[in-house]
């Protein structure tokens, strides 16, 4: 579950984390108050507060809500309003939301706060290694993504154990690769540590701090803030279960959760139905590949019912994005039988007017191979993950 920057911000300051002092508002009149009570001389910034990244150099799709971003440094009190009014209500698109964008329903009025420099921190699990991993990127320029894949060595990764504090060492190394003064050793301490404890207290899967910002005193300061929870644990947190924002979760998304399915949406064309996240990345990567995207991907599970498997398949099946359909079980508790139940059942309520190819890999695979033969429905089989691409991407070319 992810959460606004404002609700994040809100989280970490409980934990020692210095942000600057802002308010929420949800009118052009509440923006013009907030800016009253967060600074008396300005400046202030302006933050639309939808849940994705790249904000400031997104774009709003109506045309009278001005040129500029969804951040926006506001120098003149009498612009507040209008700022304000130009961005609530209209539609902010970024390299993340995606052409459609997502409605501005509320903004964050916080005061302007100068800084000598900024970085990237972030703290998330390391998967591969089960263990948390801190990163920290220098030279922060807004897209730390791009330095990622064309600069790795601009960004550190530090090991953290799971309640540990972290060493003096680590700061050390940290320091050394920011080029921090001194001045700003206690404060990366204090900052690091409470972004550990905010961390594994709330059962958090990421936390991010884009960019944080070194004062002229050495002080750091969360110029922005992003939590992302632990689905699976939101039961031990009912107060951050309740910060939920549905606005920002499409109806596919939630007919998903409803099942306890995962599913996400992209820009491409394919889409995916998988029983792990891992064959989902797998299968991502090999159709970009082939220079075919992703529309959506559904991760479907164990211990469900006929029924629940065929309401999954059938938010592929009404996805208007989707022109091919890639159908991937892999092992696990699934049984491949209820999942060849499920598609003849959404087929015979939506009908399967794509290409589907299907590869079966786990429990009663021949079971439900048979199924679907005798179904009559057009499937295209598959043996490996690779030559399910192949037919697909053929499949896609020829309804082309």
């Amino acid at each position: 579950m992810n959460i606004h920057e404002y609700q994040a911000k809100k989280i970490l300051s409980r934990y020692g984390v210095k942000i600057p002092k802002g308010m929420i508002a949800y009118t052009p009149n509440e923006a013009r108050e907030a800016a009253d009570k967060v600074s008396e001389k300005g400046p202030w910034v302006l933050k639309a507060q939808i849940q994705s990244g790249a904000r400031k150099n997104g774009y709003f799709l109506e045309k009278d809500a001005g040129a500029e971003g969804g951040i926006r440094i506001v120098t003149s009190r009498r612009k507040i309003r209008a700022n304000a009014d130009e961005m609530l209500g209209s539609t902010l698109v970024t390299v993340q939301t995606g052409p459609s964008g997502k409605k501005v329903n509320r903004i964050y009025v916080e005061s302007f706060c100068a800084v000598e420099k900024a970085f990237y921190m972030a703290i998330a699990v390391s998967r591969v290694a089960a263990e948390l991993t801190l990163l920290v990127a220098k030279d922060y320029d807004g897209d730390v993504l791009q330095v990622a894949l064309t600069k790795p060595e601009k960004i550190l990764k530090v090991t953290l154990g799971l309640e540990e504090k972290i060493t003096s060492e680590q700061i050390a190394q940290i320091m050394k690769f920011l080029k921090l003064s001194q001045r700003s050793h206690k404060s990366l301490e204090r900052l690091v540590n409470s972004l550990h404890k905010a961390f594994w207290e709330n059962d958090a899967s990421m936390i991010e701090i884009n960019p944080v910002g070194v004062m002229k005193n050495g002080e750091l300061i969360a110029l922005d803030a992003k939590i992302s929870f632990d689905d699976n644990a939101l039961f031990r947190h009912p107060d951050i279960n309740l910060l939920q924002d549905d606005c920002e979760i499409s109806e596919r998304e939630q007919q998903a959760a409803h099942y306890k399915f995962t599913y996400s949406e992209f820009d491409g064309s394919v889409g995916c139905i998988v029983n792990g996240d891992g064959v989902a990345l797998t299968a991502m990567d090999l159709l970009r590949d082939k220079n075919t995207g992703t529309a959506c991907f559904i991760n479907v599970k164990g211990g469900v019912d006929k029924d629940k498997i065929a309401s999954g398949i059938k938010i592929i099946m009404t996805n208007p994005r989707v022109e091919g359909i890639l159908l991937n079980i892999l092992g696990g508790f699934l049984r491949c039988d209820l999942i060849a139940d499920g598609i003849i059942s959404a087929a015979s309520e939506v009908g399967l007017n794509v290409p589907m190819v299907v590869r079966f890999e786990g429990t009663n695979q021949a079971r439900a191979k048979e199924i679907l033969e005798n179904s009559r429905l057009p499937i295209i089989w598959a043996d490996t993950m690779e030559e399910s691409i192949d037919k697909l991407v053929k499949a896609l070319e020829e309804a082309a």
